[in-house]
């Protein structure tokens, strides 16, 4: 269930949507970005710690990984897949395998930016989370690949 400060955060975009304040974007990328939000919310509510939203690196172009965020002393790079409504596929299966060589390099440029006293030692996860809008589902795929 959905706290205060995420309702109120909500109903300030919706205002900013009427009153055309909010830059017009397609929609697929509202779809994505609500899908962010709503994964962000799951996280914290189980107990992550978001340190990085949307991070890329030149290195790899065009490419980003949606949340970064550490689960204990587990940092994790997940991806958030969003889909309107389920269907027969469901929408974790959209990380296919390049997509999944993309994240191991963005993490890995990532890591770089830690001591080299603390980067050994770090433990690293590769989550999934898939959002349905039309339920306002989230389901979390820890160590997805």
């Amino acid at each position: 269930m959905p706290g205060l400060q995420q309702h109120t955060l909500l109903w300030l975009e919706q205002l900013a949507s009427m009153l055309g304040r909010r830059p017009s974007q397609p929609k697929h990328l509202r779809v994505g970005e609500r899908g962010e939000d709503a994964a962000f919310w799951h996280l914290r509510r189980h107990g992550y710690t978001v340190v990085a939203r949307r991070w890329r690196w030149a290195g790899v172009p065009g490419g980003d990984v949606d949340i970064i965020a550490w689960h204990g002393p587990t940092l994790c790079f997940i991806e958030v897949k969003t889909r309107s409504k389920r269907d027969l596929v469901p929408a974790e299966f959209a990380v296919d395998d390049p997509k999944q060589r993309m994240l191991r390099r963005l993490a890995s440029a990532y890591v770089r930016h830690f001591p080299d006293k603390v980067r050994d030692s770090i433990v690293i996860r590769f989550d999934v989370v898939s959002v349905y809008l039309n339920e306002t589902a989230c389901e979390l795929m820890e160590g997805a690949f």
